[in-house]
């Protein structure tokens, strides 16, 4: 189960800030390995209030490692052939690296892995960073030999995941009157991107804007909406417009209810703890609006059965031979330059091997 991870303790804070500002997969910079430990440095202290503001850390891990439990547990019914199945933590930025869990998976005599990211919606900043950073640690051995790997890359636009999404959007409508109801406004906000990022081809914004879509439809287009971002780092340009701005203009439109769904997160975080509960839900109420936010999916039995069913019929597809990765994951964005990119693509469509 690959994502990004957070700091479970605030001690952990500046460790995972440097981890993340050294991958230019999701923040490139000029002179990265000296500029990531002088820009971690110099954010840590605010980001450390930040954790202590939302409980002295990320539940991410929890939530992963109850997800992972759960998936595993119903995928025993659901594919019994593949029996017993076990899930794996593996962060880019946070404990258990994927050094750590490639140490234990290494340990457990591990034949066959599955890389399921946690992204819904792929992009290479996130998703791709990931599986480069699997298929360096799996060529240096730290996996073990022999394993056979498979993808699953990119599922948001999966039933049951857009269900999990729906009925939470709806149970934060719930919370306005009946009677306007169906003027609220819902904010779908996901993590912003550079637009550098954005202009080599990158799927991530194209794939967002189709979980948004399916939720909305499953919704039966009740309400207006609206797709916007959050989480911009740095003076470069990123992709907007950005939640907060949007809060703003809406109370210009004189528009009075707000829900912020959190569409590209599954699990509480940063983002969605301290970034929209209490930065963003502070502004809109400053300008005269009424926010609440969808609960993030987190140990949401639907949500949990989603992950079974996508495993399960990802592992239904390897068995008969429709490949180790989707269509899609082996297309390179048509601006890229990354060579691990091109050959993690080649090493995960031959199965790791």
């Amino acid at each position: 189960m690959l994502n990004m991870g957070g700091p479970a303790t605030v001690a952990e804070t500046h460790d995972f800030l440097k981890n993340l500002f050294s991958d230019g997969d999701l923040i490139p910079l000029p002179f990265q390995r000296v500029l990531a430990p002088l820009i971690a440095r110099r954010r840590t202290p605010k980001i450390e209030q930040q954790y202590t503001d939302i409980g002295g850390g990320s539940p991410i891990l929890k939530y992963t490692q109850l997800q992972g439990e759960g998936m595993a547990k119903l995928l025993d019914e659901l594919n019994p052939e593949t029996a017993p199945h076990k899930a794996y933590v593996a962060f880019r930025y946070a404990n258990p690296l994927t050094e750590v869990t490639a140490r234990q998976m290494k340990a457990d005599g591990v034949k066959r892995a599955v890389a399921f990211t946690q992204y819904p919606q792929y992009s290479c900043s996130t998703t791709g960073s990931s599986l480069n950073e699997l298929f360096r640690r799996s060529k240096a051995g730290e996996f073990g030999s022999g394993v056979h790997w498979s993808v699953i890359d990119r599922w948001g636009t999966q039933k049951d995941f857009i269900e999990a999404v729906g009925r939470k959007v709806r149970d934060a409508l719930s919370k306005f009157p009946a009677c306007t109801r169906t003027d609220t406004v819902i904010l779908f906000s996901a993590h912003s991107l550079p637009m550098s990022v954005v202009n080599r081809g990158d799927p991530y914004v194209l794939e967002v804007s189709a979980s948004v879509a399916a939720v909305m439809e499953w919704l039966g287009h009740s309400n207006p909406y609206r797709l916007v971002w959050q989480s911009q780092v740095g003076p470069s340009a990123w992709m907007g417009m950005q939640t907060g701005e949007a809060i703003k203009g809406l109370a210009r439109l004189g528009k009075k209810q707000v829900v912020l769904v959190p569409i590209a997160f599954t699990s509480d975080h940063i983002e969605t703890l301290y970034e929209l509960d209490l930065e963003y839900a502070k502004e809109a109420r400053e300008h005269g609006i009424e926010v609440h936010r969808a609960e993030s999916l987190n140990d949401s039995p639907i949500f949990i059965r989603a992950l079974a069913n996508i495993a399960a019929e990802h592992l239904r597809s390897c068995s008969v031979g429709n490949g180790n990765v989707s269509v899609q994951m082996g297309l390179r964005c048509p601006g890229c330059t990354n060579a691990t990119c091109r050959e993690q693509k080649r090493w995960f469509e031959g199965g790791g091997r």
